[in-house]
């Protein structure tokens, strides 16, 4: 099934090495799609390989149904009357308890149960997280892998995100002197937009009818995830790198793709943090000036969780007083305890969201965290020891009676398993909420986790046509781009200028080098 709307962009990529092991299957997002015509089923030794890891993690992974879990009903399960309901919940003013809802007592009595307002604002985040994924150009035949499809002014707009009430200002590219394997999307053409960089997210400001709604102006960065957990795997607990002039320290792979810049490139002249900083300070002084009330909300999924992260610590540290939130989504960890601790002096809030199912909140330091946390909070900080940061919002697959409950670990970590687990989460104690409004099919956009009864194909979001067209002759070709849709250096060059990026713009680097 194919879409026809050009609001849906995702292209295929060349399928995976099945003879890789389990852990190295859990796919970073692009790599998701590489798979998800194949349906192929996992064999017999990946899903004991699988369960054994899962055991050990004590992630509870189920390898068939559960027994316990009834399969639901059609007459249950009202799906006429969901597809004739709006898909959006009518926005509630939060402009009176703003500042609770963005963390500011920690989330205090509004997690189990969820409060309503806070579970939209939720949604809302993700949503701009997952925003990141549908309009990166993943297609490894278009010169332009690797950027975004649409320019920022119509960004919100395209993903049929227009009535989000939010703007965006900037875009943000990175790079990694790091070899990361399967990080950096290239084209396959000589003849390309970028060599080196990548887009990998955005800067936005709320509006002023959302501002009004929501009690103040509200920053967003929103970070794309994209490196592969095998990655993480294969490189955790390899090497922890201090910042700031503490104990603190991050896993040095993440630190890399936010701070890499190198002058030669055509895009990252400037680092993913530089690009960043520079954007938020110009907003935020700008709407403070304006004597507006003003906060910070960072979201990611993934690897766009951990990049948030240490773009929120070193917001903390150049704009004490700030509101700073996180909102992430199958975030790893990220850094020591050390600087969890910080970030928590900093006064940054974190709601951090997982699936219990989902093995990448585990990583990286898979196989000592667990056994070592509870004696480093009694015993000091070990230096070396990865953990998580902030309040956690533990979502569980067996909750949702839409949804498979064998064993997908791709499906466990899609962002838009974790947004419908959200919509539906009323409490730890609590039946899924009847009333939910998210879109269903959105679940199985990129993977397969619902159930054959609601006859949604897995996998279907695509291009019409994986984004061919026939021309005024009758022959089927790949367009070429809308001039003002095509990255342009020297467009980022100018807003480079613009922001004062070539000085020291009065930013403190975190980071051991300088703005």
């Amino acid at each position: 099934m194919a879409t026809q709307n050009a609001n849906h962009p995702h292209f295929n990529l060349p399928v995976t090495d099945k003879n890789q092991p389990p852990i190295i299957n859990i796919f970073s997002y692009q790599d998701f799609k590489t798979a998800r015509n194949q349906h192929l089923k996992t064999s017999n030794k990946a899903t004991k390989l699988a369960g054994s890891l899962s055991s050990m993690l004590r992630l509870h992974i189920e390898t068939q149904i559960q027994k316990s879990v009834d399969r639901p009903k059609l007459n249950a399960l009202n799906i006429e009357e969901k597809q004739n309901t709006p898909a959006m919940s009518p926005k509630e003013d939060i402009s009176q308890k703003w500042r609770e809802i963005q963390g500011s007592r920690d989330w205090e009595d509004l997690l189990d149960p969820l409060q309503p307002g806070l579970r939209k604002e939720i949604i809302k985040y993700g949503e701009f997280a997952q925003a990141t994924y549908d309009a990166f150009d993943f297609d490894l035949f278009s010169e332009y892998c690797g950027s975004c499809m649409y320019n920022r002014h119509k960004f919100f707009d395209k993903l049929g995100l227009g009535k989000s009430g939010y703007n965006v200002t900037r875009y943000i590219y990175a790079m990694s002197h790091m070899d990361l394997p399967q990080w950096l999307e290239k084209s396959r053409f000589v003849d390309t937009w970028s060599k080196d960089s990548n887009w990998i997210g955005f800067v936005a400001i709320s509006d002023d009818q959302e501002s009004q709604r929501i009690g103040r102006r509200d920053v967003v960065v929103a970070w794309r995830g994209t490196v592969a957990p095998s990655e993480w795997y294969d490189n955790m607990q390899r090497k922890l790198e201090p910042i700031g002039q503490g104990q603190a320290k991050v896993e040095h792979g993440f630190l890399s793709i936010y701070t890499s810049k190198c002058d030669k490139t055509r895009y990252n002249k400037h680092s993913a943090s530089e690009q960043v900083m520079k954007e938020v300070k110009r907003l935020v002084h700008l709407y403070q000036k304006k004597g507006e009330q003003v906060s910070l909300t960072i979201t990611g999924h993934s690897l766009g969780g951990a990049l948030g992260l240490l773009n929120a610590y070193e917001a903390a540290k150049n704009f004490p007083g700030l509101s700073i939130s996180v909102v992430s989504f199958a975030s790893p960890r990220v850094g020591n305890i050390a600087f969890r601790d910080e970030l928590y002096q900093l006064g940054v809030k974190t709601l951090r969201l997982t699936i219990k199912q989902d093995v990448v909140p585990k990583m990286p330091g898979i196989v000592l965290n667990e056994s070592l946390q509870r004696f480093d909070d009694i015993t000091g900080t070990l230096e070396w020891v990865y953990t998580h940061v902030g309040v956690e919002l533990k979502l569980d697959i067996r909750s949702s009676p839409y949804l498979k409950k064998r064993l997908n670990l791709v499906g466990f970590h899609m962002l838009e398993t974790y947004l419908h687990l959200v919509d539906g989460f009323h409490g730890s104690g609590s039946e899924f909420r009847g009333n939910s409004r998210r879109d269903l099919t959105l679940v199985n956009k990129d993977c397969d986790m619902l159930i054959d009864e609601l006859r949604i194909p897995p996998n279907w979001y695509q291009l019409a046509n994986k984004g061919l067209v026939q021309n005024h002759h009758g022959r089927w070709v790949k367009p070429t781009r809308d001039p003002e849709d095509v990255p342009s250096p020297s467009m980022e060059s100018l807003q480079n200028n613009a922001l004062g990026l070539g000085d020291s713009y009065g930013l403190e680097s975190s980071f051991g080098f300088s703005t």
